[in-house]
């Protein structure tokens, strides 16, 4: 990144943190009492409710999934959310060390990577599984996608197909070849692996660089901020 750049950045980030009562304050009048939910493929929307200071609506806060799963889960998410989680101790997927609960609903994986136990996971997920099915406009509903955990463009254009009406990806600036409104190209990456975005909670950090969260979540439109990635 270009150093000038990751100087502005930080004076951004850390002017958000200074001023968070402020801003708050202004984005909460904005929200008013609107009932959402967020479903994303890992810690990033628990961050969007830690931020407004909202109960999690979502069953998703702190749950990673990988890209291929997370399109089943999606393609068919009314039947997923039915099914009762079942904790397992092996993951498909051979280059994850799992040191959290892994649970599969149905035939797709759920790592509770921010969970110590099974049972303050399944205890969790049921309770906010029950909040958010007390919303029942999909129109309500608020899906994110990133390159994190595995997603690619295909998954992307997928991702963009479901006929949800709100929908948000990130992928990596120079990996980003499919063009959609709602498909961002990041600048940043994570501190361990320069080929992904950085993890959830960091990039919801930064979201704000790249688009109005709260527009998306009150108008249900984009509105594009500083940086158009």
């Amino acid at each position: 990144m270009n150093p000038f750049r990751k100087i502005y950045v930080y004076i951004r980030r850390k002017s958000r943190v200074y001023f968070k009562k402020f801003i708050l304050k202004k984005e909460k009048k904005l929200l008013k009492d609107k009932n959402f939910v967020i479903i994303a493929d890992n810690c990033w929307g628990g961050a969007v409710y830690q931020w407004y200071e909202r109960p999690y609506n979502s069953p998703f806060a702190g749950v990673g999934i990988y890209g291929d799963c997370y399109m089943k889960l999606l393609s068919n998410f009314d039947h997923y959310m039915a099914q009762e989680l079942q904790f397992i101790d092996k993951s498909k997927y051979p280059f994850r060390e799992l040191t959290y609960p892994l649970a599969l609903l149905g035939d797709v994986e759920l790592h509770f990577t921010h969970y110590k136990t099974p049972k303050e996971a399944g205890t969790k997920w049921v309770r906010r599984t029950q909040r958010m099915l007390e919303e029942t406009n999909k129109d309500n509903y608020y899906f994110k996608i990133c390159d994190a955990w595995k997603a690619d463009e295909e998954i992307f254009k997928k991702f963009h197909q479901l006929p949800f009406k709100n929908k948000i990806s990130f992928t990596l600036k120079e990996k980003k070849t499919f063009n959609n409104p709602a498909h961002i190209g990041v600048n940043e990456h994570h501190k361990d692996d320069k080929t992904i975005v950085p993890n959830g909670i960091k990039l919801f950090k930064i979201s704000f660089l790249y688009y109005d969260v709260t527009k998306w979540i009150v108008e249900k439109t984009i509105k594009r901020t500083t940086y158009k990635g």
